[in-house]
């Protein structure tokens, strides 16, 4: 019988002090035991009349947790690092919002990478792996008609085979890393992410430094993939691109076709 993890609660305030206040790029860092989806919550927030920019939630525990599609996801409270951010994107052209949820994929990877040595990659349009396994998931909301979006990501840290929802879920824990303190892996998050955000939004767009960190970090580029698209329509080719909007060109051997994470249902390698 496996021993229960070593689950201890979130306590971020040391961790993240520095990037909260007039001078940080986050104006406030809520944690709560329990909610139904951080992102939901941020986005109720806003709708009620709050400024959400710059604003960061934690959760123990999502009970209603959600991917792309209404996708959703559940863990073991205390086994994840699920959080939401406010992103103010005035200023920056909506064709480039699609570049929000790449480069908090790179964020992530980056962090992942130096606070356990873990090496995780991204799958566009939002997961990142390790290998075939799903480390992590990022949703992206846009806060209409206003200028914010809500970034979300469900990291799993400790999470077991056993607790996992899927098969092809993998967590921290599962891949042999031995830094499984999520205060200090939320820190490291929030700050690459808040530095790639803050270089996204100065650049209005993906500036040519993301572009060739995503390109680094592709699990997707170069490979032969199989977009499925609502209706069941497909589309096989090799992935060769990302374009200035976070769209995903596939040379098909007929022709270029380029969909965006809206398009489709699933992408999956070609065999």
């Amino acid at each position: 019988m496996n021993p229960q993890p070593d689950r201890p609660p979130l306590s971020t305030a040391a961790a993240i002090r520095g990037l909260v206040g007039p001078d940080g790029p986050l104006r406030r860092v809520d944690v709560v035991a329990e909610t139904g989806s951080t992102n939901a919550d941020l986005l109720a927030r806003h709708a009620a009349g709050e400024d959400i920019r710059g604003a960061v939630l934690l959760a123990e525990h999502q009970s209603a947790g959600r991917g792309r599609h209404g996708r959703s996801w559940s863990a073991p409270p205390r086994s994840q690092i699920a959080l939401s951010v406010g992103v103010a994107a005035n200023g920056v052209p909506t064709e480039n919002w699609g570049w929000l949820p790449l480069l908090t994929g790179v964020a992530l990877v980056d962090a992942i990478r130096d606070s356990t040595g873990v090496e995780a990659g991204v799958k566009w349009p939002n997961d990142v792996l390790v290998g075939t396994g799903k480390l992590a998931g990022i949703l992206a909301e846009v806060a209409a008609p206003d200028p914010v979006i809500v970034v979300g990501l469900g990291l799993n840290v400790t999470l077991t085979a056993q607790e996992a929802p899927d098969p092809r879920a993998t967590s921290l824990q599962m891949l042999g890393a031995t830094m499984l303190d999520r205060d200090a892996l939320a820190a490291t998050i929030l700050r690459e992410l808040t530095t790639r955000i803050g270089r996204w939004q100065a650049a209005k767009g993906p500036d040519p430094a993301l572009v060739a960190d995503y390109r680094q970090r592709s699990l997707t580029l170069g490979s032969r993939v199989r977009a499925i698209l609502p209706g069941d329509h497909e589309i096989f080719g090799t992935a060769t691109e990302i374009d200035a909007q976070g769209r995903l060109v596939i040379d098909t051997g007929t022709g270029v076709t380029t969909v965006s994470a809206g398009d489709i249902t699933h992408l999956r390698p070609a065999d």
